[in-house]
């Protein structure tokens, strides 16, 4: 039996170690910091919808610790923006047949990824998961806590998918083989355009329509750039075994974005989010404002440490009007 080996034991990857735990799996988990000591020393614990668990999970601080093997898969569940520094310590340490698995968010993971690695793999990442404090991670769905649809990358099925797909079901999350995993990926980056304006400004009606004008300019950005994209209407249905799960607003501490505001981790993934739509915007001609703005806006509030939806919508107004 392969070892799971979750590279970013945070919200997504914390949640989904513990399941594979519960389900049989050999898992060891890498994480950083007083996140890592406080596995280390008490566990992890598990908040869901009808309670709390704690795992005694074996946990390394770097992953060059965890003495991979070719048999291993590890499932990359770092914030895109911690990729490069995540593979450049993965290559100096992991057998280049090693199965890696990118459980993020953006589109730029898995090209990262193959230029050291040839066993790459997409993973379609629908997790309502959460992560605020040091070895506490809380999912707010049950009794399935979210979608993770796996596919080769770029493209096509094999043995490996449909084996990680498998233990993934067995783990309780709903997975399937996704051929064109890549066109998924740019589904979900469309709704991820969303992040930074629910890290940064307050929820209403001004937001919304902020979102709206970002997912405008991100779906031009991807016709202009002759990039498949699955329909809007496939993702949903796709999804609507979420929407019939309990659901626990008292876990909910939005998304990605937000908690690494709320956590003040002093970054944020925005340059692999709406940075995305940004580069693709200006390789192929097509003006980009409200995306460029919420990069620009998130990077300086993460630097500054300062608190999620403390922004104004007029300070983006302000912005844009430059």
């Amino acid at each position: 039996m392969s070892r799971y080996v979750v590279f970013g034991a945070g919200a997504v990857g914390g949640v989904i170690g513990a399941r594979l735990a519960d389900s049989g799996q050999d898992v060891l988990l890498v994480a950083r910091g007083p996140h890592f000591e406080a596995i280390a020393q008490s566990g992890l614990r598990i908040d869901r919808p009808g309670g709390s668990d704690v795992r005694h999970l074996p946990v390394v601080q770097h992953v060059g610790d965890a003495l991979l093997g070719a048999e291993d898969t590890v499932i990359l569940a770092t914030k895109s923006h911690q990729s490069q520094t995540a593979l450049v310590a993965l290559a100096s340490s992991a057998p280049p047949e090693v199965t890696l698995v990118c459980a993020q968010n953006g589109v730029e993971n898995e090209r990262a990824a193959l230029r050291r690695f040839p066993n790459v793999y997409g993973c379609l990442v629908v997790v309502p998961a959460t992560h605020l404090q040091p070895g506490v991670v809380s999912h707010v769905l049950a009794p399935v806590p979210g979608v993770l649809d796996i596919g080769r990358a770029p493209g096509g099925r094999d043995e490996i998918a449909l084996r990680i797909s498998a233990d993934l079901n067995a783990a309780g999350f709903e997975s399937e083989i996704v051929e064109d995993i890549m066109a998924w990926k740019r589904r979900k980056l469309l709704t991820n355009l969303g992040n930074a304006v629910d890290a940064l400004f307050p929820p209403g009606e001004a937001a919304e329509r902020l979102v709206d004008r970002a997912q405008e300019e991100g779906r031009a950005c991807l016709a202009a750039a002759h990039l498949d994209t699955v329909a809007e209407s496939a993702f949903e249905q796709r999804l609507a075994v979420l929407r019939e799960q309990p659901y626990d607003a008292r876990l909910a501490a939005g998304s990605s974005s937000r908690q690494s505001l709320a956590r003040a981790t002093g970054s944020i993934e925005s340059d692999y989010l709406n940075g995305e739509i940004v580069l693709l915007g200006r390789l192929h001609g097509v003006p980009t404002p409200v995306n460029a703005a919420l990069q620009r806006l998130a990077n300086q509030h993460a630097a500054r440490r300062l608190p999620p939806g403390s922004l104004d919508i007029a300070a983006l107004d302000r912005l844009l009007t430059a």
